[in-house]
């Protein structure tokens, strides 16, 4: 097991201190995750339809064939929902990370205008979002090229971040070879750590899948607003009174963007905005800061 490839112990009992601007206790960051028009569908030259995060908990694939319902869903987070967590965020001047999908960016210049004027984060979902476990790497190289093209070209930058989300045992490495900044693609720790890359230390700033609003379209997850909102809290709570940690929170304009879940969200927002020392922030933040107070060895 000397050769064993995954790292089981990370920092252990020493987390270093993360020593947040002005004294935070806790780095709170919000991601929007902007996949409306990326997603499966036979109009995008994909076998079948979507059947990932929707309404539908439980849906098949068409293969060879539009689906209807599932195009309506995620039409909804691109028409109203966005627009809704939009409204929410800036009218509580609270900063954005989005984890972008390249195809569904190009596909609506008034939202990247908007994230734009927000002065929002936009990091990279990828080109497509599709799952690359079986795609091969040639593929999955190309694909996260153009999504760097496209992205570029629609927000004007190029994206730091990268979060393939439904990824492969290769998207680590491409991420790298690719020039980014940071990866998201990793649930391991609640702070960031470096791991060995082509060019050196090579840094990932965690994501979450537990505070994350995915879970209203899975089973035995969130059916209620209520149980969401009791969830970000105590996740708050307990990283808070520990101090010197991030907490990452998951959202999707299609799944929080409707009325009977945004609310629990609003309560969220105004809960961690009572609080004193907290910094709401992005991951780019996050990852700069992390280099500065930590840098690669």
């Amino acid at each position: 097991m000397t050769d064993h490839p995954r790292d089981m112990i990370g920092y252990g009992a020493a987390v270093p201190k993360a020593n947040w601007p002005d004294g935070a206790r806790v780095a709170v960051q919000f991601v929007i995750n902007y996949e409306e028009g990326g997603e499966n569908n036979i109009l995008h030259g994909d076998a079948a339809s979507e059947a990932f995060l929707s309404e539908i908990v439980g849906v098949a694939a068409w293969p060879d064939q539009r689906h209807p319902n599932m195009e309506s869903i995620y039409e909804y987070g691109s028409r109203a929902g966005f627009w809704r967590l939009h409204r929410m965020f800036t009218g509580r001047n609270i900063p954005v990370t989005v984890f972008g999908v390249a195809m569904a960016l190009e596909q609506n210049p008034d939202v990247v205008a908007a994230m734009n004027a927000a002065d929002w984060e936009i990091a990279s979902h990828g080109y497509k979002w599709i799952d690359y476990k079986d795609v091969d790497v040639k593929v999955e190289r190309k694909h996260i090229a153009e999504a760097i093209r496209i992205h570029t070209e629609v927000t004007g930058q190029k994206p730091a971040g990268m979060y393939q989300g439904r990824s492969s045992e290769n998207t680590l490495t491409l991420t790298m070879e690719a020039g980014f900044d940071y990866s998201a693609d990793t649930y391991a720790d609640d702070v960031p750590y470096y791991v060995d890359g082509p060019d050196g230390p090579f840094l990932m700033v965690p994501y979450t899948l537990d505070a994350n609003d995915m879970r209203f379209a899975s089973p035995q997850g969130f059916n209620s607003g209520d149980q969401f909102f009791t969830y970000l809290k105590d996740s708050f709570d307990v990283l808070y009174s520990e101090g010197g940690r991030m907490m990452s929170i998951g959202l999707h304009c299609r799944l929080v963007g409707r009325p009977g879940r945004a609310a629990s969200l609003m309560r969220f927002l105004d809960y961690v905005q009572g609080h004193k020392d907290v910094w709401l922030t992005t991951r780019g933040e996050i990852a700069q800061h992390w280099r500065s107070e930590h840098p690669p060895v």
